[in-house]
This record gives C-alpha cells, structure tokens and sequence, in this order.
C-alpha cells in the first residue's frame, strides 16, 4: 500500500511573498538606464544629457539618432559621415520587397502598422539577424542600424501599395525626414514641411519606459534577435491606449466642427466619463513639452485648422479645470502632433507609422542598453485564484 502523500503547503506560507507594486508598474523603478529621462512634475524630457525639446529644434534627425547609439553628439564630419551611411542602408532585400505586395493585401482594414510586423520578422529572417544574446555590441548595433533605416522604407511601400500605387524607392542624396516624405509622397518635398515633421519625428524618438519601449527591453532580456525585439514593440504600440491617438485627436476636431460647439461637445464627454483625446498624460503633470513645442510649429504654418485647435485646447483645459478640479490635465504629443502632420500632407493612416519610424530608434538604443545585462527581467504575480491544492475531481 502506498503512503498517503502530504498536502503541498501554499506558497504564502512558506515563502516571503514580494513587495507588492502599483497597477501598471506605475512609478516602480526596473533597471538603470543612460538614454534619457522624463520629469514630469518639471515638463522636460532629455535625449542622453541634452534637452529633446532643443535637440529637435537645433539638430537632425541623423545626428540624435548618432547620439542614442554612440552615446554623444556626431561633429560636422561624423554627422556627414554617418547620414551617408544610414542613407545606403535604406533599400530593403529583395525577399522583402517582393514580399510586401502580399502583406499590403492582407493588411488593408489594419494598415501599415500591422503589415510592418510581418515585415520585421521577414527583413530579420532575410538579413540572418541573431540572438543578441549571441553576438557582441557592434553586431548588434550594425542590426539595429539597418532596421532603422530600412522601416520608412517599409511603412511608405506598405501604405502606398494598400492605395493602389507603387512603391517609390529611397533615394541616398536627402536627409531621413525628406526621404520619409519623398517615399510616401513620390514628390521632392517642401523645405518648411520637412523641417516640420523632423521636429516632430526627433522629438518621437525616445519618451522613458512607456509600453512598448518597455517590452522591447522585456524581449532583449531574453536575448532574442533585433527583429524580435522591435517587432513586440511596434505591436504593443498597435493598442489605442498607446498609439494612434494623433489621429484619433484630429478626429475630435473635426467631431467638434466649429467654435460655437466646443463647450457642449466636451462637456457631454467629460461628464459621461468619456476621454477627450490629446489631453492628459500618465507622466507629465504640467504641459507636455512635446505639445509646446508642436503649438508653435503649427503656429508657424497658420491658417483656420491651427486657430480652432488653438481655441479648442484653450476651451478644453477650462472646461477640465472646472469639472475635475485638482488635476492638471493639459494637451499631450498627440493633439498637435495630428495638426502638424495634417498640414503637412500626411494621411492620417500614417500617423502612427510617422511615430514609429522615430520611435525605432529609441527602441533599438534601449534594446542595444537592456543587451548588455545577462539577467532576463522575469516579475511576479500575486494569486487571487481558488486556493490549492484543490483535490482532481474524477471523470
């Protein structure tokens, strides 16, 4: 007869549980990091040691995406240098290419942003890209580089394919904004508009450890390849809560309509509880920076749409102060980030993609840092399930 065997005591009780944390990490501190920081009771952000806000202002987007990977800003020669090179690195390989007709069909209700998943696995597959976890720190920078380069490309041949029109290939002799706009437009673009959307995609490129840089890193402590690592982050950018609401933030505009309507369309959302989009962020605590800065490229351009976002913000932090007293809830990235990108000719379809061409090297530099530590990031969970050990029913 076999003995009886003893109960298995519940982990509580044998084990010290660990410190509980707040819903969504929010606040927690998970790892050191020399990239940047947000400081959100201040309203400032930074690239490395320098302001993003000035960076965007003062220097391209080559030269900051330089500074994420090097850990310092290029000089003149080093700048010239490295624009070149990222330039060569921008034509995709031909089994991408030839694959993206195919995506572009399957993704045409979810858009580019779902095609370039695909997209990532296929260009890592086809470079023969391997685990980090596997190659040194110049192997893994010279992946990171050429997805970098190579995601414009794909976003723009995506999106244009999924209009009925064919791609239109890089071209080495302009900088990354201007290309952006050349592939997507298939026009030389405008000196004002690109300098535009540089300041707007330099000022993308990192924000702290939002969603989707976070699970890039989570990814990269697995040691996974490049590909892998980017390719999580564009899908959790995919979720609404995280990307998509610079265009979500027009569309409240254009729902508003006119001036006249202004109090009552916002005071019926926010006394239903609704979000108004492009205001309020989880970190910032006074105005975002991002959107200070967007106000005023926006008011560079002038016209009707940036006098009725301009009136629309002013009506709607009243109306916020008014009824949800105590909390400062001003415009994010997104609201003038819509505006800027709408007066500059992009389709609202390429909203999100814009940002995640940006955001790409933001991801590659953290995933290039998380790299460098051995140790898989690997939290814990509180059970608020049945207590066990339950007894197995019989069939």
């Amino acid at each position: 007869m076999r003995p009886a065997t003893r109960p298995a005591t519940p982990a509580s009780r044998t084990e010290t549980a660990p410190p509980a944390a707040p819903r969504g990490l929010a606040g927690v501190i998970v790892t050191d990091t020399a990239l940047g920081d947000v400081r959100g009771r201040e309203g400032f952000y930074h690239y490395r040691q320098y302001s993003a806000i000035e960076l965007a202002q003062s220097r391209s987007f080559e030269d900051v995406w330089y500074l994420m990977f090097h850990g310092d800003l290029p000089g003149r020669a080093e700048s010239e240098r490295f624009a070149v090179r990222t330039a060569g690195l921008r034509r995709l390989p031909a089994e991408v290419r030839e694959a993206l007709p195919a995506i572009a069909r399957a993704g045409l209700v979810s858009g580019p942003l779902a095609g370039l998943r695909t997209a990532l696995s296929l260009l890592g597959a086809s470079a023969g890209f391997r685990p980090v976890y596997d190659i040194d720190a110049g192997r893994r920078r010279e992946d990171a580089l050429a997805v970098c380069a190579a995601v414009p490309t794909v976003l723009t041949s995506l999106y244009r394919l999924g209009q009925g029109l064919e791609p239109v290939e890089p071209r080495d002799d302009l900088p990354f904004a201007a290309n952006y706009l050349y592939m997507l437009t298939g026009e030389e673009p405008d000196v004002a508009r690109t300098a535009a959307v540089e300041q707007y995609l330099v000022s993308t490129v990192d924000h702290g450890f939002n969603a989707s840089t976070f699970t890039a890193r989570v990814i990269a402590s697995t040691g996974a390849d490049v590909a892998a690592c980017l390719g999580g982050a564009v899908g959790a950018l995919s979720g609404p809560l995280h990307g998509g609401a610079p265009s979500r933030a027009l569309d409240t505009l254009d729902a508003i309509g006119t001036p006249d309507r202004i109090d009552g369309w916002i005071r019926g959302r926010v006394l239903a509880g609704e979000r108004i989009m492009g205001f309020g962020h989880p970190v910032y605590r006074t105005e975002d920076p991002r959107s200070r800065m967007l106000r005023s490229v926006a008011q560079s351009f002038g016209g009707p749409l940036v006098d009725f976002a301009v009136e629309v913000e002013r009506q709607v932090e009243a109306i916020l102060a008014e009824l949800k007293p105590g909390r400062e809830l001003h415009t994010n990235v997104e609201f003038y980030a819509g505006v800027v990108m709408e007066l500059c000719g992009l389709p609202r379809e390429m909203f999100t993609p814009t940002f995640c061409a940006a955001r790409m090297v933001g991801w590659s530099a953290n995933i290039l840092e998380q790299a460098e530590d051995s140790k898989i990031i690997r939290p814990a969970a509180r059970y608020t399930g049945t207590p066990p050990p339950q007894p197995v029913p019989a069939r």
